[in-house]
């Protein structure tokens, strides 16, 4: 008994040394990464607002890193084939992802996505988060979120709303709305935002569910009417406009994530470092003042925090998207 004891603890002695050797081993690695240039992967053509967010965050990373931070647009299957390159890349942390509400919502609207989100990726940091607006056309007859319900309800099936594509932000945002208003309205979906605002701009559509950065300008020109903004609290560039919660739907309310990931593997000194990173990068006047001027509200945030909004985020869009019966594949 007494050998057992004794042979017990030599093992456990040596499992002991052994993981303390792996934390010294990752503290290296930390310490000297990264070795060589970074890729931050977009899985969106460039010019869009989740292209913006990662070159407005690109050069301070590399400033800080002490390494290049190079912005790869790989666009495609709403943006699952640009996560699918970092889910599958080598985890050394010197490919990354630069994610929106798509990885949120893609498990729900594709049928087979060629990663697991929750397995095959680590988040690193929060980025920001971002409501949306309901604009409408000045022609339309509702000066207010109960109006837009009246008229929907009075008009079933006549008032249409437009967004940027099947699955994308905008056209979620019009279905929640739908379902917690009790609402028939037409979804008319367009290749890309900017072309729906254009047809709202022009009277051919009557509602859309827009980013603030991109309707804004708009609304403040008088040429589009907002009627509420979706996120928790007011936009600082359009502070009369109400939340949806203080025009009476606050169960319609909704912002949408950006934020980094990292594939599955690696080490956590390295995310840690990453994380910090980022959230200095943030920090900075300027930094935080261009992600602002796009729209996103700046937050930053520890790696666990950003994967517990991601898993409650991906329950919440899917029982949206099933109702709706939506489906991109």
């Amino acid at each position: 008994m007494t050998q057992w004891i004794a042979v017990a603890r030599r093992t456990g002695l040596a499992f002991c040394l052994a993981g303390a050797g792996f934390a010294v081993v990752e503290a290296a690695v930390a310490q000297s990464y990264p070795s060589r240039t970074v890729r931050l992967v977009v899985g969106y053509p460039a010019g869009g607002l989740t292209d913006g967010v990662a070159r407005t965050l690109s050069a301070g990373l590399a400033e800080a890193l002490g390494q290049q931070v190079i912005v790869d647009n790989r666009g495609g299957a709403g943006s699952a084939i640009g996560t699918d390159i970092v889910a599958k890349s080598q985890p050394d942390g010197h490919t990354l992802l630069m994610a929106d509400q798509a990885l949120i919502t893609n498990p729900t609207l594709y049928s087979k996505l060629p990663y697991d989100t929750l397995k095959d990726l680590q988040p690193v940091s929060l980025v920001g988060a971002a409501s949306l607006a309901i604009v409408v056309h000045p022609s339309l007859p509702a000066r207010s979120v109960k109006d837009l319900v009246a008229l929907a309800k009075a008009r079933p099936g006549q008032v249409n709303y437009a967004s940027g594509g099947n699955g994308t932000a905008s056209h979620l945002a019009g279905e929640l709305f739908k379902q917690v208003a009790g609402v028939d309205m037409v979804h008319i979906p367009y290749k890309g935002a900017g072309v729906a605002i254009g047809d709202l701009l022009g009277g051919h559509v009557s509602i859309m569910f827009s980013s603030i950065g991109a309707s804004a300008p708009h609304v403040i020109a008088g040429k589009i009417r907002a009627l509420a903004v979706t996120g928790p609290a007011r936009a600082s560039v359009l502070p009369d406009v109400p939340t949806l919660k203080e025009a009476g739907y606050p169960a319609a309310a909704l912002v949408g994530y950006w934020g980094m990931l990292a594939p599955a593997g690696v080490s956590r000194d390295i995310i840690d470092k990453l994380s910090k990173t980022m959230a200095a990068v943030i920090r900075k006047p300027e930094v935080h003042k261009r992600l602002v001027d796009q729209g996103v509200d700046p937050s930053g945030g520890e790696p666990a925090a950003y994967g517990e909004i991601i898993r409650s985020e991906i329950a919440k869009w899917a029982k949206v998207i099933k109702t709706a019966g939506i489906k991109v594949d």
